[in-house]
């Protein structure tokens, strides 16, 4: 066994780790950040497939712009709860 399988094992014990845990994270923060977590492992996985049209793709779209819209859309939901709960301490 060579050392490109071992780092192949490794890489795909990690992604069903990932892929476990993020159904499991109550909170929405570790979530995206599990998700961001696994598109970066998936893209080593495919350098390692020699495929970088695939990794290069991985990268941008999954670890980078959905995660990045991922957290905007976090933060929006965090701002509105807070709204929410300040009109309700005002109304009470």
């Amino acid at each position: 066994m060579d050392i490109k399988e071992i780092l192949s094992i490794i890489l795909l014990s990690l992604l069903i780790i990932c892929a476990i845990s993020v159904n499991f994270t109550k909170k929405l923060l570790p979530a995206v950040i599990i998700f961001m977590s696994y598109s970066s492992l998936m893209c080593i996985v495919w350098i390692l497939m020699e495929s970088p049209d695939l990794a290069i793709t991985e990268a941008a779209v999954g670890a980078g712009i959905s995660g990045t819209l991922f957290l905007m859309t976090l933060k929006k939901i965090e701002a509105e709860d807070r709204k929410r709960d300040e009109e309700n301490i005002q109304k009470n």
